[in-house]
């Protein structure tokens, strides 16, 4: 599934967007998919998280996706994290921790809050070097400009 989310971050890469992709599956089935989209659609919330939640949720016709895992390249933000919580989603699963704003491990366990009517099994670092390598290929250009 990783892979998968890999492949829609590099879709994310060819609209010049920062290369995230995510994916939701149940069962074993990819129920949605995302990649950024923020400078796409000129939308701050369109995270590769939302577009994923909000597709799988569309595609299952419930919100509640209590018995899905997402996936995806970068740890999820505070919104992304407060939305795997409010999806009811079962697990998360990330490749590259976030040192910025990473909101399931790094600087926040929102998915895992205890005070939270529910919470999110979270599991790190898969497939964490080629998750790394996109992000640095997509910044270190721009860094040097």
């Amino acid at each position: 599934m990783m892979e998968r989310a890999i492949a829609l971050a590099r879709k994310a890469l060819e609209l010049d967007e920062v290369p995230i992709g995510a994916v939701v599956y149940c069962d074993g089935e990819i129920v949605g998919e995302g990649f950024n989209r923020k400078e796409t659609d000129v939308n701050p919330t369109s995270h590769a998280e939302i577009i994923a939640i909000t597709d799988a949720a569309n595609n299952l016709g419930r919100w509640r996706l209590h018995d899905c895992t997402l996936v995806v390249t970068l740890e999820p933000c505070p919104m992304c994290a407060g939305a795997l919580v409010n999806a009811r989603i079962d697990r998360v699963v990330f490749g590259a921790s976030d040192q910025k704003s990473g909101a399931c491990r790094t600087l926040y366990k929102i998915a895992e809050d205890p005070r939270l009517n529910h919470r999110c099994e979270v599991t790190g670092g898969v497939l964490e070097k080629e998750c790394v390598q996109l992000l640095r290929d997509f910044f270190e250009p721009r860094r040097l400009r």
